[in-house]
Order: C-alpha cells, then sequence, then structure tokens
C-alpha cells in the first residue's frame, strides 16, 4: 500500500467531501458506485482497452491512489500503474442470462478494492444474450454519479455535446438545485471547506452580515435533522452481512410516467418515487413489518452548475424524504408523495449534508463515524434518479441496449433503488444486502407491477371522463 512518505510535491489534495467518502468505506458497506452497459454484439476486449486508454485514462486522477493523512488526503499516481490490472474478460455461468449477470453484479458489488492501486475496474462479460455486458466500478471518492456518468458516456461515439442539458442530473436534484441561492451554490463550488470558511469570516466579519439569513436557513434545516425520529425497525434495518444482491425490473416507457404526470398535474419524479413507495410497502408487508405510517429515502441532490456536470469529485447532498408505504391506493399515495416533495422546494437540506461531509472529511477518521451514523439513523434505503441520454448510444460502433447503475450505501443502510432513464425507458435497479432483501427480484418486479396499477387506474378514469 502507498504511504505518505511516497507523495510527490505535486500530488492533488483531495477535496473534503472525497475524503470523507473514502473513510466511509467498511468490508460490509463498500463505497462503490457500478455501471452497467448491456451492448447487442460482442465487443473485442482490445478495442474495449483502447477506449479506456484512450478516453478514461484521459482522466490523470484514475492513475491514481487515494491516501490520506493526518492533514487530509491526496491523490498519488501509482508508480506501478497497468492498465492490464483494471480490465477483466469474464464469462458466466449457464444459461448466461440476467440472473446470472445480476448475480454477478452483487459478487463486484460485496467486493472492497484492494487500496495498493487505483480503485476502479472494468469487467467486460462476453457471451452475453448474443452480445456483452460492460460492468464498471469504481469507488466514490473519485467522482459522484452526476460525473461517472458522463465520464462513461465519453467511452461511446456520440458526444456529449449531443446529450441533454441534463443528461446526468439527477431528476430530484434539478428541481431542487434549481431553486438553491446563486451565492450558496458558487461558495460551495469546488468542494466547502467549513474550517476554511470560518477563519475568512473571522478576518472578514463585514462579509456575515450578507450570509446571515443563509445561517440561519442551514441552522433549522441542521436542527430539523437533528429532531427527526429515527426510521421505524424493519427488515431494512437489520445489521449488514456484506453479501450483496442485485436486480433490475422491466423497463418502464418514460412516456407512460409523463402522460401520468400530466394528467394528474405531478412529476415525472412524483409519480416514480410513488411506485417505489407502494412496492416497498406491499414487499415490507411480505416481511411481515408495519406498514402503517412511512419511512425514509435519502436522495442525492446534484449541486453543480448545469456547465460543470462531468468534473471529477463529489458535488452533491443529501435530502430526505418520506415514502408513504401504508397508503395503498395509487392514486392517493401519489398526492401524498407530491405534497412532500413540494415541501423540499427551497430546502437547504442538501447544501448542509454537504458542508457536514466537507467539513467531517478535514478532520481525523474516527469524526466520521458519528455523523455517518446520524444521517443513516434517518433513512432506510438511499434512491437516487439519473436522467440519461434521450438517444441511443453506441460503444466501439455497437449499439447499448441498456444502460443501469447502482449507488452505494453508508453506514447502517444496505438497501439502494436506483432509476435511470434512457432513450425513452425508466430502468429500476436494486442493490441490497442479503439480510435485508435476500431476493431483490422480487422487489423489483413488485415496483413493475407496482405502476401497472397506476396506469391502469389513469387509464381507467380518463376513459370513464370521455363516456
Amino acid at each position: 500500500m502507498l504511504q505518505t512518505t511516497a507523495m510527490s510535491a505535486a500530488a492533488e489534495r483531495m477535496s473534503g467531501v472525497d475524503r470523507a467518502w473514502l473513510l466511509m468505506d467498511r468490508p460490509s458497506n463498500p463505497m462503490t458506485v457500478i455501471g452497467l452497459l448491456v451492448l447487442k454484439l460482442p465487443l473485442a476486449p482490445e478495442r474495449l482497452r483502447a477506449l479506456i486508454a484512450a478516453r478514461f485514462l484521459a482522466h490523470q486522477r484514475f492513475r491514481c491512489v487515494p491516501v490520506t493523512d493526518v492533514l487530509g488526503g491526496s491523490w498519488v499516481e501509482s508508480p506501478h500503474f497497468a492498465l492490464d490490472d483494471h480490465l477483466v474478460c469474464v464469462a458466466l455461468p449457464e444459461p448466461a442470462g440476467q440472473a446470472q449477470l445480476e448475480a454477478f453484479v452483487g459478487e463486484l458489488a460485496s467486493t472492497p478494492f484492494s487500496r495498493d492501486r487505483p480503485l476502479w475496474s472494468f469487467h467486460l462479460v462476453e457471451r452475453y444474450q448474443g452480445g456483452c455486458a460492460l460492468i464498471v466500478r469504481i469507488h466514490h471518492c473519485y467522482a459522484d454519479g452526476v460525473a461517472l456518468i458522463h465520464v462513461l458516456l465519453s467511452l461511446c461515439n456520440e458526444s456529449l455535446d449531443d446529450a441533454p442539458a441534463r443528461s446526468a442530473s439527477s431528476a430530484t436534484s434539478g428541481d431542487l438545485a434549481q431553486r438553491i441561492p446563486a451565492l450558496i451554490g458558487q461558495t460551495l463550488r469546488g468542494g466547502m471547506d467549513l474550517l476554511e470558511s470560518s477563519v475568512h469570516y473571522l478576518l472578514h466579519p463585514a462579509e456575515l452580515v450578507g450570509v446571515a439569513g443563509e445561517a440561519m436557513g442551514f441552522a433549522t434545516e441542521l436542527t430539523h435533522i437533528a429532531m427527526m425520529a429515527d426510521d421505524p425497525a424493519t427488515s431494512l434495518r437489520r445489521p449488514l452481512s456484506g453479501v450483496r444482491r442485485a436486480a433490475w425490473a422491466s423497463a418502464i416507457a418514460l412516456e407512460e410516467v409523463r402522460m401520468i404526470g400530466h394528467l394528474l398535474g405531478y412529476t415525472v419524479n412524483d409519480v416514480l418515487i410513488s411506485t417505489l413507495s407502494g412496492a416497498l410497502g406491499r414487499h415490507l408487508e411480505r416481511c411481515g413489518d408495519p406498514v402503517a405510517g412511512s419511512i425514509r429515502a435519502a436522495v442525492p441532490v446534484n449541486l453543480r452548475p448545469t456547465d460543470d456536470q462531468s468534473t471529477l469529485g463529489n458535488r452533491f447532498g443529501l435530502v430526505f424524504i418520506d415514502l408513504p408505504i401504508g397508503i395503498r391506493d395509487p392514486l392517493l399515495r401519489l398526492s401524498t408523495v407530491h405534497e412532500s416533495m413540494q415541501s423540499l422546494k427551497g430546502s437547504r437540506q442538501a447544501l448542509m449534508t454537504y458542508g457536514i461531509l466537507a467539513a467531517v472529511g478535514t478532520l481525523p477518521s474516527p469524526a466520521e463515524d458519528p455523523a455517518v451514523a446520524i444521517f443513516s439513523s434517518k433513512a432506510s434505503l438511499v434512491a437516487s434518479n439519473l436522467a440519461g441520454p434521450r438517444e441511443p448510444l453506441r460503444l466501439a460502433g455497437i449499439a447499448v441496449s441498456q444502460i443501469l447503475f447502482w449507488v452505494p450505501q453508508a453506514g447502517s443502510i444496505g438497501t439502494g433503488v436506483s432509476m435511470l432513464t434512457y432513450h425513452g425507458q425508466v430502468q429500476f435497479g436494486v442493490l441490497a444486502d442479503r439480510q435485508l432483501i435476500p431476493d431483490p427480484g422480487e422487489l423489483v418486479a413488485e415496483i413493475f407491477a407496482e405502476f401497472e396499477r397506476l396506469l391502469y387506474l389513469v387509464l381507467l378514469g380518463s376513459a370513464q371522463l370521455l363516456n
């Protein structure tokens, strides 16, 4: 393992937030982001290798190992870096279908990186459904999901300039981040270091007047989170085994999601979060858990300016969203979710949690555990929503038929649900510790069924109005 003494004077310093995500790593809960691209035709390993060398490794950070020290951390170039150490070709056991690929993703998600070389890998799964699959693992300390999606898309032939302006931003985060005051957004850009800010305001006390209102807002949000009751004890709150399992649902047509939102006056995100809430309620009910109330999801919120979506590093905060799992009526549940989402408008939760992570990342590692414990006690899962490319992609000239991703969960949280839109389809993915959800395939099937129930009710109501 690289030691602090191996650092060169030119080593890039880690931001407090990036260091915080590095320190969150636990054997039972690795902080790894996983992406999956399914290609319609086989891909030659040498072509993939050339793409990674030319485009992925254009980011110098991916040749570096994160190394912590007393004062923080640095990105230190690996003296023995070799691309072949990070590119693995594998074949699935027969029948080499989705179940086998899900099992392999779960195995990779359960395996921590070796700290003696850069923390990322590419696995090319050959002979998958007549084509192949590409699994990309990257430690969260290198970048957040927004930046990593852009990095992965850079491997494809299409120019990122052709993608939508919000091609990789969270749907939830987009709605919220646009309401964040511009002054605070600029203050936080580049990794807000609260200790440095404190010294600055001691030297420039007059500037405190301009941020006093925002400071009160942060204090209010901090108090609000601190006063939140811990999430109820359900099967999603059991101790973690460290063995993860992955699954994904049949794709949902984005046009159908939009139609429901348009007819009822709700957003796409309202519809997706409500669908997830209903599916979780039915799942927990089968597990014998009480489902009369609600549970919370920690939702990442993108804090990047729209013109800075691809810079590496972590620039997102978290908000806590109530999931009304006890409401069986899909229409009533959708209305309740909408009201909950509306209450978050103008919220400073994301900025506040980002600032706390930035501060904790500058302190000795033992200081991180209490902060992570507080946050993870307030939610039962992480739910992330990314809007991907609207147009179909090609990688090395081969059509990409499917894109999925899974986000890590910190502390005692062991369930993650991802939602990604690609080429008019919404794909739900679940990654969970087997102690919490032994068969995530059952949950993703319930997600699809729950959406079908909502769609049926909306279409039935529309037909009755026409008659």
